[in-house]
This record gives C-alpha cells, structure tokens and sequence, in this order.
C-alpha cells in the first residue's frame, strides 16, 4: 500500500526521521527529505535516487515550509504522508540550587519553538496540499504522524522543557484530528521510549547499557526501523486517528 505515495519527513537525515525515510523508499513510496541545511540531506538523497528530494528547511520557519512543499508538488505532484520527525532535547533542572541557577528561559523556549510550534507549522501548512488529494474509498486524502516522546507522560528531573514540548503534541493530536476529520486527513502520534538516535549514541556506552536495563521487555534500546514500522502500519491503517501509542517496550520512566 506504500508504493506510489509521496511522503514529507521531517529530520530526515537522522534518527527516526532516516529510519523512515529508508523504509518509505524501500516500499515504493517517494520521498522528501526534510532537514536543515547543515544535515546530511543533500548526500543521502543523492544515494538513494530519484525517489528521494532533499529540502533544507526549518520547521519553526514559514517560508521554508512552504517552498518545501511547492518542491514537493513540482517534483511529485502531490503529498499523501507527512511525518513530522525534527526535535530537540535539553537537560537542566529548574532550578540549580546550588549555583542559584536557573533553567534558562530561551532554551525553555527554543525546545518548545522547534518541537511544538515547529510540528504545528508543518501540519498547518501542508494540510492545504493533502487537501488537493482526490479521496479514497474511505474518503482519506493524507495522513499526518507525529513524534512525542514517553517524556510526556513521565518526565524525569531534568526534562521540563523537553517533557513540555512532547506533551503540547500529544494534546494537539486529537482536535487537529477532529479539524481535518471532515477532510479526510488522519493525524496520529507516536511516543518512542529510548531508541538507539544519536541523541542516545552521544552517550557513554555504560549509560546506554544502563538506560536498555530500565525497558522491561526487549531489554534494549529500540531501532529507528521499528519506529518506521509504526509509521508505516498507521498509514496503512483508516482507522487509526486521534490517537497517541507509545512504543516503548513497557519503559516507564523513573525520576
């Protein structure tokens, strides 16, 4: 059911968003690779072929988003997928007591800016060239999925801004599902656990031996290409809509 759609990913050239990308094109969808200009893009769609587009673009902007989508109507013709894959993540407490230090309010707002109102902008925007769509039998036109984070149920010390960010998708899921339910366009999220990223390759591999102790069952960090899996089965999937799933192997993350 993959082969001949057009799917928008954004962080494409990394992590989950890669691991999506690979997927879609290995199915026989085509593929617009959506990262900023300093990501590795440009080099992975020349690798992979005609069926990928490379797009420099930054969610939080309005006019990257909308020559993104003006490349991805003249070189595909359409959009039928989008998956919103970009964000970023900082670690500070509150308040650092024994510096008299606290969280610094423009990261606050930067992880807020890129994961919430940067989600919020793509969907916004590309929803009008899902809308051009002729419907399907089930009257669908586009499905959107976007990336949470088990943050935003359980966020440890250190998260505030990073849980918040998550948390703003998840409360975003079902009234934009309702916004676009007459205009058959579905808007899923998923909540990934701790996934093998270069978030988490930046880490010691103690520390990620230690955080794949924490999930209870498969006992080890998720794979970008199960991630993408998701992806594809809500796709492939009327009837999933409004809805959040976390894919975590049971983790619940403690403080």
């Amino acid at each position: 059911m993959m082969k001949g759609l057009v799917a928008l990913i954004t962080g494409g050239a990394s992590g989950l968003g890669l691991g999506t990308v690979e997927r879609f094109v290995k199915q026989g969808a085509k593929v617009v690779i959506a990262d900023l200009p300093v990501s590795k893009g440009q080099h992975i769609s020349e690798q992979m072929g005609k069926s990928t587009l490379f797009v420099p673009m930054d969610v939080t902007s309005e006019e990257d988003v909308t020559a993104a989508l003006m490349s991805t109507a003249k070189h595909f013709s359409k959009l039928d997928v989008l998956v919103n894959a970009a964000g970023v993540a900082v670690a500070y407490k509150t308040c650092n007591f024994n510096k008299r230090l606290p969280h610094s309010l423009i990261d606050f707002q930067k992880v807020l800016n890129i994961n919430t109102v940067g989600t919020f902008n793509v969907i916004r925007l590309a929803a009008n060239l899902m809308f051009e769509n002729e419907p399907d039998k089930n009257g669908q036109r586009g499905v959107i999925v976007n990336t949470a984070s088990v943050a935003a149920f359980d966020g440890q010390m250190g998260q505030a801004a990073y849980s918040a960010s998550k948390a703003a998708i998840v409360g975003m899921t079902l009234p934009i599902a309702r916004d676009f339910s007459k205009n058959g366009i579905r808007v899923v999220t998923i909540a990934p656990g701790l996934f093998n990223t270069p978030m988490l390759q930046a880490l010691p591999e103690k520390v990620r031996l230690f955080l794949a102790k924490t999930i209870p069952f498969p006992q080890r960090l998720g794979e970008p290409d199960e991630y993408a899996q998701l992806v594809q089965h809500i796709v492939e999937n009327p009837l999933l809509n409004g809805e959040v799933i976390r894919l975590d192997g049971a983790l619940r993350m403690q403080p």
